[in-house]
């Protein structure tokens, strides 16, 4: 006699399988598993029947084959509402699986792990598993079919009532679809990865719901928030406080967390609005960063999300709290720093490390594509520079011109920094030309009382026109630092020495659109 339910469990992530599977058995179904998942189920007491028994064909190939076989997949597609495919099934002797658990071999796991060998990876891309979910999610209304193991206890609620669900079924299948093409997108990935081309002629991406958002740029828009895997990039911040996340807040996290990168081996603070940096500096500790960060515009940072290098103490916390803040985040927080930051109900504690791994890409969308690109590279260091003007930086100089150089890099394009001590003090951003970012970057800063007498200048492109050199000639800047590049770099280094200017030029350009 063949059983009236029968389920078929095969999974590599075997957490809550086993009140699962005793839930099911329970119900009256027959359960059928395959290798270590039959083991986990014998040892806990249950009765299984291996996939061998079903279809009288062994395991072979080192386990390659065992679910590929017509009495597994037969047992899956046969419509029950239609009386020739039970017929057929019949006279084969094929009996129905009216209940499918699967998740696959570790691939993505495997394929990260440190100098693992292609073999080893190639082993961990799982056939038949996916196979069995695609045949069960195409007869998702007679099939049960879990990839999820947080679905488990919905599903058993459901078949304990001796009910059914057609919407949550309809939704278990569109999971399982979404799961094998990420699974499929990943190993195409790796492949590419094989051959060194990081530009395939068919780009597979896939991406994870992190969180549903309130909404996005704007309250007419919906939005939420994926991420490559769970636990990447912002997904690996840990929330100690304040409202939920907005779609807003994430896009300035990721400008703050990119505009201190390059500092990442001192204490730095970065302080942003709309995606780019108001204040950027080092000191000697999170408070000292903080102030000389927030002294470049500080009515600019009034409700902007605030970047740390270091952990932030009782000190830094108390200063912050001062100000308006949408989110902060750091490496870790002092349990007094949390509680003084908790008192403002509305602001967002962030902590954690929100890696970018070199050799990642960035996205841009566009109408109709994506645009995909290497992230950028850190800024080159002054070893890589070259000085075109008659006076040489002085050492000081220099500092403040690498400081420049690494901070105008997360400033949106056409961009101008002014920099002093170790500080930004004057930022251009955004503007349609140079000249109108170097006004704008002196404005800022003789607005808020700087002296720029004798600042540093970061430029992100080369300057195109003299007009800029004299800008900054007139706000008494000392030394620039930018690309070159322009057909009119003669003229440029012309114009920084007749105002005594020290020029290098970095071979590089640091656009940010």
């Amino acid at each position: 006699m063949i059983p009236t339910m029968r389920a078929l469990l095969s999974v590599s992530d075997k957490s809550g399988l086993v009140p699962f599977a005793t839930g099911l058995a329970q119900q009256g179904y027959e359960l059928v598993s395959t290798g270590g998942t039959a083991k986990v189920l014998r040892e806990a007491g249950l009765a299984v029947k291996d996939v061998s028994e079903i279809t009288g064909f062994p395991e072979m190939l080192d386990g390659r084959v065992k679910t590929l076989h017509p009495v597994i997949h037969g047992g899956l597609l046969a419509r029950r509402d239609l009386p020739e495919h039970m017929d057929a099934i019949k006279a084969h002797d094929i009996g129905t699986i009216d209940l499918v658990v699967v998740n696959l071999y570790p691939f993505r796991e495997t394929a990260a792990k440190p100098n693992v060998h292609p073999d080893e990876v190639i082993e961990n891309i799982d056939i038949g598993g996916p196979s069995m979910l695609r045949s069960a999610a195409k007869n998702f209304a007679s099939v049960w079919v879990i990839v999820d193991p947080t679905d488990y206890a919905q599903v058993l609620e459901i078949v304990q009532a001796g009910g059914d669900d057609l919407a949550f079924r309809t939704l278990l299948a569109e999971k399982v679809y979404a799961h094998t093409s990420s699974y499929d997108a990943a190993i195409a990935q790796w492949f590419a990865q094989q051959r060194s081309e990081p530009f395939p002629d068919r780009y597979p991406v896939a991406f994870e719901k992190q969180q549903a958002l309130r909404y996005g740029e704007n309250p007419q828009q919906r939005a939420a928030f994926y991420v490559e895997k769970p636990g990447a990039g912002l997904g690996a911040l840990v929330q100690k406080g304040g409202k939920e996340l907005s779609f807003n807040n994430l896009l300035d996290l990721e400008g703050a967390l990119l505009a201190i990168e390059p500092f990442a081996d001192q204490p730095a603070c970065a302080i942003i609005k709309h995606t780019t940096p108001c204040g950027v500096a080092t000191g000697i500790d999170a408070l000292s960063a903080y102030k000389k960060a927030l002294a470049c515009d500080p009515v600019s940072a009034f409700g902007s999300v605030i970047a740390f290098t270091v952990p932030v103490d009782v000190a830094a916390a108390e200063a912050i709290s001062s100000l308006f803040v949408e989110c902060i985040v750091a490496p870790s927080f002092s349990d007094e720093a949390v509680e003084i930051l908790g008192r403002k109900k509305n602001l967002r504690v962030l902590e954690g490390r929100a890696t970018w791994p070199q050799g990642g890409m960035d996205y841009k969308r566009v109408r109709g594509g994506l645009l995909v690109q290497d992230r950028a590279p850190a800024p080159m260091a002054p070893a890589q520079w070259n000085v075109v003007t008659k006076r040489q930086p002085t050492s000081e100089e220099m500092v403040d011109l690498h400081f420049a150089w690494k901070s105008v890099a997360s400033v949106k394009s056409n961009a101008i920094v002014l920099v002093h001590d170790g500080a930004t003090i004057g930022i251009g951003a955004g503007q349609m030309s140079r000249v109108d970012a170097s006004f704008l970057a002196v404005h800022k800063a003789t607005t808020v009382g700087h002296v720029t007498d004798g600042a540093a200048l970061g430029s992100d492109a080369f300057f195109p026109f003299r007009d800029g050199i004299d800008q900054a000639a007139a706000a008494g800047v000392k030394a620039i630092v930018q690309p070159g590049g322009s057909v009119r770099d003669a003229e440029v280094i012309a114009a920084a020495d007749e105002h005594g200017i020290a020029m290098v030029f970095t071979g590089e350009r640091l656009f940010r659109h």
